[in-house]
């Protein structure tokens, strides 16, 4: 825990090293574009967004995001979410059958919400 609560680690890169590798940091002005990089249990980034320091993050939708990661890896795959999903929300079945009709299926789950 960081004495500020906040419940994960958090990173300061002063020397832009890590930024470097992660592809943020802008040689320009010598700072990190405002990077958030989602990274799973085996490491591997499953998402990411990069920012300019001017414009500020959404922390709800970043949570969101990581809930649908965790579904998405606990189900296997097996359930997708669909733009704006949330949990106990209808999830999409990736296959066949939802090959272009993405749209049509993502539409049918926002009206049931």
């Amino acid at each position: 825990m960081v004495d500020c609560g906040v419940p994960f680690p958090m990173l300061s890169d002063a020397g832009g090293e890590i930024g470097k590798l992660y592809g943020v940091f802008d040689e320009a002005s010598k700072v990190e574009n405002r990077g958030r990089f989602i990274i799973d249990p085996d490491g591997v980034i499953q998402g990411y967004e990069v920012l300019v320091p001017p414009v500020g993050r959404n922390l709800n939708e970043t949570l969101r995001q990581i809930q649908a990661l965790q579904l998405v890896r606990k189900t296997g795959g097996a359930e997708a979410t669909p733009s704006g999903w949330k949990p106990g929300k209808k999830t999409l079945k990736p296959g066949i059958n939802l090959v272009g009709k993405v749209w049509e299926e993502w539409q049918v789950s926002m009206a049931d919400d």
